[in-house]
């Protein structure tokens, strides 16, 4: 029954904080590029067109300044998806192709796909944990962590960006059931 009141409800316009000093916020939109490629194709290669595609399987690597970050999060064996401004997508999306010439790969602009929200606050674990069934305590999912999972009954990528905030994106079409769930559980945050 809950998820059916939550998924009727249209998104907030503005940022919501609990009693308890969690705040859950829509962030401006962003570049993202959908990578896929076998790491064994980029023959030692440990950064393309700057995205270091070094890191771990679920984790985040950042360059850049605050306002013109670039990201890679590493979301499996073979696949990333690179965050850039969103006035850069088309420049890096071209960039990155001719970076991978001659190598087999996948890159698509899924920029349009996606929302995401902030998660911030003394707490804000708590409220990642109200959907999420994977342990997002420090020692398990620590700052530069990311990976795809689910948060109540939608598959989100979760990052984590510091030790009391989080990022959570999931599909345009499912971004009023997340922030419902995610405003819900900031209300029940002790």
């Amino acid at each position: 029954m809950l998820e059916l009141n939550l998924a009727r409800r249209a998104p907030a316009l503005s940022p919501v904080a609990s009693e308890a000093g969690v705040k859950v916020a829509t962030l401006d939109a962003v570049g993202r590029l959908a990578l896929r490629v076998k790491a064994a194709a980029l023959a030692g290669r440990a950064s393309v067109d700057g995205f270091d595609l070094s890191g771990a399987i679920n984790s985040r690597s950042a360059s850049g300044e605050s306002g013109g970050e670039r990201a890679a999060l590493r979301l499996g064996p073979d696949e990333w998806m690179l965050l850039v401004p969103a006035d850069e997508t088309d420049e890096r999306l071209e960039a990155v192709t001719a970076a991978l010439t001659g190598v087999a790969h996948s890159l698509v602009d899924v920029s349009h796909r996606d929302v995401t929200f902030s998660v911030e606050g003394r707490g804000a674990d708590a409220v990642i944990n109200a959907g999420c069934p994977i342990d997002v305590s420090p020692s398990a999912f620590p700052v530069g962590s990311a990976t795809r999972t689910i948060f109540g009954k939608a598959e989100i990528v979760l990052a984590r960006r510091a030790a009391d905030r989080f990022t959570v994106t999931c599909w345009r079409s499912f971004a009023p059931y997340v922030q419902g769930f995610l405003i819900e559980a900031a209300k029940d945050t002790l």
